[in-house]
């Protein structure tokens, strides 16, 4: 098993006899950041507090009734209910605060108010949870325990309820087969589906418009229109007694009485099964940031990446778990055991690690790039520069932080409080990019890229849509890309100005598509894509393709000449496998983790990195001199040659790769008696006809615009300027028409050229008297 930078420490507590905590707390008091150079992520658990056979600290306990579920609340205090028919609240240090309620029957789950944006906590409603109970009914509950509402849901015991994501609605699962759907105040709204077996779990989709729920071994996802199709597949060999949906990732986790645990798409289809446990699964939940899950059994958890693989198994004493539930921040863990025991586990950083940083507050995310590290505490963000570890700049957060992302010069920080923030590493406050539909909380690493120049979002309401905003100004640049398919990730490449970006997208059939941000055009890279990363030093794009490392060392390549892409790029057979995905690629240094956990490094080529040192510092003769005897290098010398626009340079690279023709055309371009018309050829070189027209037509050049239509049989834009600019070169496009249906032996069938060629007279002579002349202008331009 891989090692992993992440630990999970546990306390477990007896949901009585409380009184003597004190001493025990201290064992999941907040420690020191452990920080490695590694990519953060992965995870495992592991408790260095072990006491006795059992592995963790264990307090005195008597016979209890079992707790049946747990839930954290917007104020990071856990609340149990248990088979005693009482609530208790807890801190997140594991010290009981006080008995919520108790009510008249047993409970089965508890379910919170959604997570919202601080603004909105504060809002009147929003403060209460929701508890089943195995008499049928459900209770909405104001923190304090107050009761707000009882409603009578099901015949037999309420198995599972959930609010949807945006607070609006209620999903119960009961013993009746039965699921429904509720309003926020406990109205009915629908019976969403009836089944012959008990609804043990349900869950809401990304979108909050379909749930996922299972009845005996299968499981079923339910669109609330009711006329929407049902989607149902066997899930398990036994009973499925939890599932859980996360929105980030969009994946489905299930667990069940065959002692097995899978991870689904959200089309059904199986991405991941685990071993057959010793004995059945009985919950199970995502982390809300969706990058880990956690499993509980009998005796035991185990923490899992969001592939599936398993991290690392906890031994507990605790009975089943029957529930388990993250903290908001995702840094802490509690579970409900079987014996009346409250576990909880906190997230930490394992001690392999080259240098020890001390945080006052437990830390929450952290991002490690561009030589810069960004750590965001419960209350703060500090800013390190790996050249000095000692005076870190510090900025206040209000909120807990959702993401961090990084470029060269700026990073971002997402939380629901103050929505999007870019700051230099200075501390220096930029920009807050806003847009209509902006939902922080659905942001992660896939679905956003940033880079020195613009901020890539993928819109939340439709992943079609890639919209740009600008860094500092934070407001939307550009036109928002829009593609065929859903947008599953995206990402922007590091280096160049705003004319020169780039951005790479996955779409929902894994096909890999490029394009440039000032002229939104997609061209296909590959396909069966699961992972891209930019190189942080140079544009040199990496993807996992059908299981094989690719490499692009110069993916720009469309933009400037597609044929160059059958050169610069390299497949290389890593042993990678399926759902690999990249962890760092800096310099030609590659990090790719396996689904199982394992990290692979391996190397690309580190000459292309030599070379475009070169070429950025316009050392022509170097380049010329590395590219000796290498395709490779002279295919990348082409491409970036010929966006620089050095001709002389491109000539020699393209002779090296035996481009006969494109050397001739080069050289048709050099002997061009004016800028404007080399220009329009290199347009015209990299398959943007539009453009080079308008460059001619700006510099006055009509006659060019004419004839480079007509060398692209372009007939009929070539005839409307010629009458739009004095008609002076009618006769000469029905003269070139003439001959070019004299040779392919075609008549004339386009109206216009009959009606002009009936009215006027075409003069050889005349017509290169003509051309001579518009040439002579050209030479004299220069």
């Amino acid at each position: 098993m891989a090692t992993s930078p992440f630990q999970i420490s546990f306390l477990l507590l007896p949901t009585r006899f409380a009184s003597s905590l004190a001493s025990a707390i201290a064992i999941v008091a907040d420690g020191p950041l452990l920080l490695t150079q590694v990519a953060l992520d992965g995870s495992r658990f592991d408790n260095p507090h072990s006491v006795g056979d059992s592995g963790c600290r264990a307090l005195a306990k008597s016979d209890e009734d079992l707790v049946s579920a747990v839930g954290w609340n917007l104020c990071n205090e856990l609340y149990t209910c248990s088979d005693d028919h009482t609530i208790w609240r807890w801190n997140r240090g594991g010290e009981p605060l006080s008995k919520v309620c108790t009510l008249e029957a047993c409970l089965t789950d508890i379910h919170w108010f959604p997570s919202m944006s601080q603004r909105q906590r504060s809002g009147a409603g929003t403060d209460v949870f929701v508890a089943a109970c195995t008499d049928g009914a459900f209770y909405i509950m104001s923190r304090g325990g107050r009761e707000e509402k009882r409603v009578e849901a099901h015949e037999g015991a309420v198995i599972s309820i959930r609010w949807n994501f945006e607070g609006t609605a209620l999903a119960t699962g009961g013993e009746d087969g039965l699921v429904k759907i509720w309003s926020r105040s406990g109205m009915h709204r629908s019976t969403l589906a009836q089944n012959g077996h008990a609804v043990y779990a349900v869950a809401w989709g990304p979108e909050s418009d379909q749930v996922v729920f299972s009845s005996g071994s299968n499981l079923f996802i339910k669109p609330i229109q009711s006329s929407s199709k049902l989607l149902h597949w066997e899930g398990h060999e036994g009973l499925v007694l939890k599932v859980d949906w996360n929105p980030i990732n969009n994946s489905i986790i299930s667990a069940g009485e065959d002692c097995r645990y899978k991870v689904w798409d959200c089309c059904g289809r199986l991405l991941y099964q685990s071993s057959k446990a010793d004995y059945s699964i009985t919950s199970l939940a995502w982390c809300p940031s969706g990058d880990v899950f956690a499993v509980g059994s009998f005796n035991s958890v185990t923490l899992c990446d969001l592939a599936g693989w398993p991290h690392g198994k906890e031994k507990l004493n605790t009975g089943s778990l029957l529930s388990v539930a993250w903290s908001l921040d995702g840094t802490q863990l509690a579970g409900a055991g079987g014996n009346g025991t409250v576990v909880f586990g906190q997230l930490n950083i394992l001690k392999d690690t080259i240098k020890e940083l001390d945080f006052r507050d437990r830390v929450i995310k952290m991002s490690l790039s561009f030589q810069q590290l960004v750590v965001a505490t419960a209350s703060q963000c500090c800013i390190y520069s790996v050249t000095n570890w000692n005076t870190p700049h510090i900025l206040d957060v209000k909120d807990s932080v959702i993401l961090v992302k990084q470029c060269r010069r700026y990073f971002l920080l997402i939380d629901c409080f103050m929505g999007l923030q870019l700051f230099t590493y200075e501390g220096r406050h930029l920009s807050n990019p806003k847009f209509q539909g902006l939902r922080t909380e659905s942001f992660n690493q896939r679905n956003v890229s940033l880079s020195n120049n613009v901020f890539a979002v993928i819109e939340h309401n439709d992943k079609k849509v890639v919209r740009f905003l600008d860094v500092n100004t934070g407001k939307l640049v550009g036109e928002v890309m829009r593609h065929s398919l859903d947008v599953v990730e995206i990402a922007l490449n590091q280096l160049g100005i705003l004319a020169d970006q780039k951005l790479v997208l996955i779409d929902s059939n894994r096909d890999l598509f490029i394009s440039s941000i000032n002229r939104l055009a997609l061209f296909k890279l590959a396909s069966m894509v699961e992972s891209i990363m930019w190189n942080e030093v140079a544009d040199i794009l990496v993807a996992v393709a059908d299981r094989r490392l690719v490499v692009w060392y110069y993916p720009h390549a469309p933009t400037v000449d597609k044929d160059l892409l059958q050169y610069v790029k390299l497949t290389k057979d890593c042993n990678i496998g399926k759902n690999a995905r990249f962890l760092s690629f800096y310099g030609p240094q590659c990090t790719v983790q396996r689904a199982d956990g394992a990290s692979i490094s391996t190397n690309v080529s580190p000459h292309p990195f030599l070379l475009f040192e070169h070429v950025n510092a316009k050392q022509w003769d170097q380049a010329l001199r590395l590219c000796r005897h290498d395709n490779l290098l002279w295919a990348c010398l082409a491409g970036a040659s010929m966006a620089a626009k050095e001709l002389s340079v491109a000539e020699m690279a393209y002779a090296a790769l035996d481009e006969v023709d494109k050397v001739h055309y080069i050289i048709y371009m050099k002997d061009l008696p004016c800028e404007e018309a080399r220009q329009a050829e290199l347009m015209l070189f990299r398959r943007r006809s539009e453009e080079a027209e308008s460059i001619l037509l700006q510099a006055g050049l009509t006659y060019r615009a004419i004839s480079l239509n007509i060398r692209l049989f372009n007939w009929d834009r070539a005839l409307e300027l010629a009458l739009s600019y004095k008609k002076t070169h009618l006769d000469t496009v029905l003269w070139y028409r003439q001959k070019y249906l004299q040779k392919t032996k075609h008549e004339e069938t386009k109206e216009q050229f009959i009606h002009f060629a009936q009215q006027v007279v075409i003069n050889v002579d005349h017509i290169k008297e003509k051309i001579k002349e518009e040439k002579e202008r050209e030479r004299r331009r220069v």
